[in-house]
């Protein structure tokens, strides 16, 4: 442990989780007594929602990515460098290089992250020539150049599966190509196909204004289609099923899995790198003293920066409960509210069960979303 004169609370992941629970954890607690460590493997902190804009020229990469550093505010120690593993017994944490930290409280925010190589051809001879993904910044910025030169033919937009960081983002992707390519004027040359393992009126395919949203935008949707192989040499994908989508432009949202240090370490996480996770308290269902945000936990409730906001609150409470020496409860209840590309119409929906509830609402106009950039640098993350 770190010490009976000043606790130490180490966070793994400098994202939007990370960083909210260590401004706001230090806003908190006395620096004197308690002692906070962010650690990430690079200093490119990325907005993703910003992603969605990328393609179609409405963001640039500067617009999208910040230094971490630099929205952490002072008192925080700073580490950038590799995750070996986590030994929950001991409480530590052990770096690539050798370097070792200890913990009293232990916060996993390193998010998810992308795994093309799990999907037969994704990777093969067609990728980032006629198959992309917006699920990255070098996917997203790639996919502009490609989409500058496209103006006829077939444009297919593929969710492999779930879980991923914003499942409707998909969606949005395609009513924004809907309106990007009527106002080049080629919109009637263009067929845009949405292909989703999912069926109408599932979530997170969407509540009926987002299929609606589909419809207006003259999207086609193949519903339960389970893609097998992404095969980039004769343009199609297949499902597990026998059934082929072809393509000339593919834009595919990889399988995602943890990050590779979970995997290293011993009773950390499940088989795809997710760290089991309490939904209420935001414990780790391993340790107590282990806590868990935003995509790294294996929650079912909507993934994305608008829920990683809300859990930030209860698990900094929590945090301070357990350094305090009490039994942590506050509860959270899978609040979100988020806005969502939906064509012209405007909407709200409300979900509620036993640990989910929130608002969706969508916009018209995609300059309300961009404008949240700023509140996100600016505001957001800042101590409350």
């Amino acid at each position: 442990m770190a010490g009976a004169s000043k606790q130490r609370v180490v966070i793994l992941g400098a994202g939007t989780g990370g960083t909210l629970v260590a401004n706001r954890l230090r806003h908190r607690m006395n620096p004197e007594r308690v002692r906070i460590d962010v650690i990430d493997q690079n200093d490119a902190h990325l907005y993703q929602p910003g992603l969605l804009f990328v393609p179609f020229g409405m963001a640039a990469a500067d617009d999208v990515v910040r230094s971490r550093s630099d929205h952490l505010v002072d008192g925080v120690y700073y580490h950038q460098r590799p995750i070996e593993r986590v030994d929950v017994q001991t409480n530590t944490v052990t770096l690539t290089d050798g370097g070792m930290l200890d913990y009293d409280a232990l916060v996993i925010a390193s998010g998810s992250t992308l795994h093309p190589e799990y999907t037969t051809g994704l990777t093969g001879s067609g990728w980032m020539r006629d198959v992309f993904t917006f699920f990255d910044l070098p996917g997203a910025t790639a996919l502009a150049k490609r989409l500058e030169h496209f103006d006829r033919g077939r444009l297919v937009i593929n969710l492999l599966d779930l879980p991923v960081k914003s499942p409707v983002a998909p969606i949005e992707f395609a009513i924004l190509a809907h309106r990007w390519f009527e106002e080049r004027g080629v919109r009637d040359q263009i067929r845009l196909t949405y292909a989703t393992p999912l069926t109408m009126g599932d979530q997170p395919l969407g509540p009926p204004p987002l299929e609606e949203a589909l419809a207006d935008a003259r999207v086609e949707s193949v519903t339960a289609f389970h893609t097998r192989e992404v095969d980039g040499e004769r343009r199609r994908l297949i499902s597990y099923e026998g059934q082929e989508i072809q393509f000339d432009l593919a834009v595919v949202v990889p399988v995602h899995g943890g990050e590779e240090y979970i995997g290293r370490s011993p009773a950390l996480g499940d088989a795809f790198g997710y760290v089991p996770t309490d939904h209420r308290t935001l414990q780790s269902k391993i340790q107590p003293n282990v806590f868990c945000i935003g995509d790294a936990a294996d929650l079912d409730h909507v993934r994305g920066g608008s829920v990683t906001a809300y859990e930030a609150e209860v698990l900094v409470e929590n945090v301070v409960a357990l350094l305090r020496a009490r039994e942590p409860d506050a509860s959270f209840d899978g609040s979100t509210n988020c806005f969502i590309e939906a064509s012209l119409r405007t909407w709200g929906s409300e979900q509620d069960n036993d640990h989910h509830h929130g608002t969706l609402g969508t916009v018209a106009d995609p300059a309300m979303k961009l404008e949240f950039q700023d509140a996100y640098w600016n505001s957001l993350l800042q101590p409350v």
